[in-house]
C-alpha cells in the first residue's frame, strides 16, 4: 500500500473525531478526499493508529438506531444468501436504491437476523469481526 503524504495525512487527520477516531461515513470521505480505496481505510487508519467507529450499520461503534423497517427487511432479506448474511455495498446500495437512509437501513439490520459481511472500508470480512487479514 502506497504511503500517504503530507496532503492525505492532513486531510484524514482533519477528519478524526474529538476522541481522535475515524467514522465510517467519514473513511468514505477521506478515501474520496485522498484518493484511495474504500477497501484501503482499515489499513491506512491501522498503520496510523486510527481506529476506525461507528458503523451505519450497526456492527460496531455507539450510533443508536430506532425499529426495523419490514419494507427495507423484506428488500435485504431477498439480497440474503441462505445464512442471513448481506453484503456491506448492498446494504448501502438498498439505502440509495429505496430512497431510505443509511440509518433506516442500519436499524433494520440492527434489529434483525441479518448480519453484514465484507465491509467496504477493509474493517471485517464478517460480522463476527473476522477481519480481511485474517481471510489469507
Amino acid at each position: 500500500m502506497k504511503k500517504l503524504d503530507n496532503i492525505q495525512t492532513q486531510l484524514l487527520l482533519t477528519n478524526l473525531d474529538e476522541e481522535g477516531k475515524l467514522s465510517c461515513l467519514k473513511a468514505f470521505k477521506v478515501a474520496r478526499l485522498i484518493g484511495m480505496k474504500p477497501r484501503d481505510m482499515a489499513k491506512i487508519a491501522k498503520n496510523m493508529n486510527i481506529e476506525i467507529t461507528n458503523c451505519e450499520l450497526g456492527v460496531f461503534g455507539k450510533l443508536k438506531f430506532s425499529d426495523m423497517h419490514d419494507d427495507i427487511y423484506n428488500s435485504l432479506k431477498r439480497n440474503t444468501k441462505d445464512n442471513k448474511k448481506v453484503e456491506c455495498e448492498i446494504a448501502w446500495k438498498e439505502a440509495q436504491n429505496k430512497g431510505a437512509t443509511l440509518k433506516k437501513v442500519g436499524s433494520t439490520i440492527k434489529n434483525s437476523d441479518i448480519k453484514v459481511t465484507h465491509c467496504q472500508l477493509g474493517c471485517f470480512y464478517d460480522e463476527e469481526y473476522e477481519s480481511f487479514e485474517n481471510k489469507t
